[in-house]
């Protein structure tokens, strides 16, 4: 009764009963911030990713990346809290998502390295534009989100977008694409699970530490087959992508303990602006106008996710606690905490 009360309280100061809370409203908005900075910095490591991928093999990337970011995670607790802090920052309650997380995690990085490789940015990100369907398929058995018949024509929308964003048409499947589409559906499968894990504990650093560090171990058991010298100039390429993954994969947890996992990939789609100007600034590609009205259409379908979020409250994460702020089937406000 006491909590039914303070939720009632709490509805009443965010605008009665049937409205959002201000504290939801100010977490999704929030979450919101959170995936548009990925976007950007997401886009800028698939930038070097493609820079590298002329060059090496997968392995000397990501063996020293991975080895990189998983130092940066135990080196920013160790700032943080010492080394009780580097201790905290590994530990997980929930090993066995964990390692379907890390697992995931791995085979994506290895396709997108390919997929990048042998096909252009417009063609790589037409298949990242899947990720909303996949996100809607996985949620329900894997989170128990449900999604709403709406929802679903807003991510129809979203993937209509996409495909317009791929300049010259879908051209026959070819080995680069069938790659692509693998990527999509592991990176995906990596996202829900890491939400998965963040409704049971809120350690972000674990869920970006043993993926990465997890990719460093499977990825030097290859490197001596595929190693090349490698110049002061390539390793900084490496640990500039390292740097924006950390960050990257970082606010990426941190925005899935806050919206929904549909309503985060629509958003994700907007790193195509960010691709759309490293394309054209660094490696030469132009820009048709389907491609910005595929842009239009993607940007529209995640702006009407967060109207959908807002307007059903949707479940986000306030002050640690997991908090719905719609009305149940019994009409009555309810809040659940961790």
């Amino acid at each position: 009764m006491k909590k039914k009360t303070k939720v009632r309280q709490s509805m009443r100061q965010g605008g009665g009963q049937g409205s959002v809370p201000l504290p939801a409203r100010r977490a999704t908005l929030a979450g919101v911030a959170l995936v548009l900075l990925y976007t950007a910095l997401i886009s800028s490591a698939d930038a070097i990713t493609k820079f590298v991928s002329g060059s090496f093999a997968a392995p000397q990337l990501y063996v020293l990346s991975g080895a990189l970011v998983a130092s940066f995670c135990l080196g920013a607790e160790w700032l943080k809290s010492g080394r009780d802090g580097m201790v905290e920052a590994m530990r997980t309650s929930r090993p066995v998502e964990m390692g379907i997380r890390a697992t995931a995690t791995v085979v994506a990085s290895v396709c997108y390295f390919y997929a990048f490789k042998l096909l252009g940015f417009a063609e790589v990100f037409v298949f990242i534009g899947l990720m909303p369907i996949f996100a809607g398929l996985m949620s329900g058995p894997i989170l128990g989100e449900k999604v709403s018949l709406a929802v679903w024509f807003a991510l129809g929308a979203g993937f209509i977008g996409v495909v317009c964003l791929f300049p010259d048409g879908i051209h026959a499947v070819s080995a680069g694409h069938l790659i692509a589409f693998g990527a999509t559906a592991s990176g995906t499968l990596s996202m829900v699970m890491a939400r998965r894990i963040s409704q049971h504990e809120s350690n972000a650093l674990a869920q970006v530490f043993w993926p990465n560090a997890t990719l460093a171990v499977v990825m030097a058991l290859a490197l001596p087959f595929v190693c090349r010298p490698m110049g002061l100039h390539d390793l900084f390429w490496i640990a500039a992508y390292a740097g924006f993954l950390f960050f990257a994969r970082w606010v990426l947890v941190i925005a899935l303990r806050l919206l929904a996992a549909y309503v985060v990939t629509p958003l994700m789609n907007l790193q195509f602006v960010w691709m759309v100007i490293l394309g054209a600034l660094i490696f030469g590609e132009s820009t048709a106008a389907n491609v910005f009205l595929g842009s239009a259409i993607v940007i529209g379908s995640g702006l009407y996710l967060i109207y959908d979020q807002l307007a059903r409250g949707g479940i986000v994460r306030v002050g640690g606690y997991k908090t719905i702020a719609a009305v149940d089937e019994r009409d009555e406000p309810v809040a659940a905490a961790e």
